[in-house]
């Protein structure tokens, strides 16, 4: 549940930020007070906040040294969720790079 709360919040602060449009030097503090306007930036934050409530639950039942690591996943999820609904390209490189984090994940939770 937390990570699926916190690629959740991804989604939705990219698509708020994407509603904001292009920061700069000069409309970077209307951003800031905007951010509080913007439904999808506000459903973000929501979102990470039960992530948190749910990641603090499961930290009540699991190891944090697995717990933790665990978390990576939610690279693997943002990746995949930029390529599909914000058609972001995914090069070579990453892909490795997501094959790392997936093998560092299975390592770290692996039990004999």
């Amino acid at each position: 549940m937390s990570i699926l709360s916190s690629v959740a919040g991804q989604f939705f602060l990219k698509a708020g930020a994407l509603r904001l449009g292009k920061a700069t030097p000069t409309n970077a503090l209307s951003h800031i007070f905007n951010i509080a306007t913007t439904p999808e930036l506000i459903a973000g934050l929501m979102c990470y906040g039960l992530g948190a409530i749910a990641y603090i639950l499961l930290l009540t039942r699991v190891k944090l040294s697995i717990a933790g690591p665990s978390i990576a996943l939610v690279y693997i999820f943002t990746v995949l969720m930029g390529y599909f609904f914000f058609k972001e390209a995914i090069p070579p490189t990453r892909v490795v790079g997501l094959g790392f984090i997936i093998g560092g994940v299975l390592l770290v939770m692996w039990q004999r």
